[in-house]
């Protein structure tokens, strides 16, 4: 079965309860129940689906090219758009605010902080999918990252491996300072690679549709990498 068939049928035990459970549950015809995770990937797809259609508002318009954003990410087959749409809508009406949704997606992913950055990687790619991040989707997602725990470096980092003006700075894309020693500075840059190479992701259960934006992500760390140790004489 298709990831939109699960989510459309809503028949693999899922635990999402709570907002995102209530949010499957109106795609399903019924309540999801909160019970032991099973299916991973439809509770991280479902998570980004509701966030994303609450950060589509955060600009006071919902653009083309970022629902094309969107569609590019998860493939949705025809069959399916009538479903991912009403989701989607649902989502975007919603009384709850986004920070129920972040404060969910939080608790799903408290052990595995990996997830939660992949989550932030979708939520950039369409933010920027119109070519312009707005100051209220920056503020959007600046939220949400303090709600996923993360600190303000950390942020400034994946905002840096997305947004093109601050890739003049090649620390800030690594998340490290220029005071790092050489060999801190390869744990670091090994590390990144490692968890954003996409056989990574897809081993921890992130739709195989994220691959693109872990390509494209990883090419930005690589570069970074490969100009501070140009500038430091480290060979290859």
């Amino acid at each position: 079965m298709s990831i939109w068939g699960k989510i459309a049928g809503a028949g693999v035990g899922l635990a999402v309860g709570g907002p995102l459970g209530a949010l499957l549950g109106a795609v399903a015809g019924h309540i999801v129940i909160d019970r032991a995770l099973q299916d991973s990937e439809v509770v991280f797809t479902i998570a980004l689906i509701a966030l994303s259609a609450k950060m589509a508002k955060a600009d006071g318009e919902v653009s083309d090219s970022e629902i094309r954003a969107f569609e590019e990410i998860f493939k949705v087959p025809p069959g399916e758009a009538r479903n991912v749409a009403r989701v989607y809508k649902v989502a975007q009406q919603d009384v709850a605010g986004f920070e129920a949704y972040a404060r969910q997606v939080a608790r799903i992913y408290r052990d595995r902080p990996a997830m939660l950055e992949d989550v932030l990687d979708a939520l950039f790619h369409i933010a920027k999918a119109d070519g312009h991040v707005h100051p209220q989707e920056i503020e959007y997602l600046r939220t949400v990252a303090d709600i996923f725990g993360f600190s303000e470096i950390e942020f400034a980092r994946i905002r840096a491996s997305h947004l093109g003006q601050e890739k003049g700075d090649p620390y800030l894309v690594l998340g490290i300072t220029p005071d790092i020693s050489d060999e801190d500075l390869k744990k670091a840059y090994r590390r990144l690679v490692r968890e954003n190479h996409p056989d990574t992701l897809i081993a921890r259960g992130v739709p195989r549709e994220l691959v693109t934006i872990a390509n494209e992500k990883l090419a930005a760390i690589n570069v970074a990498y490969g100009r501070i140790a140009k500038a430091r004489g480290i060979a290859g």
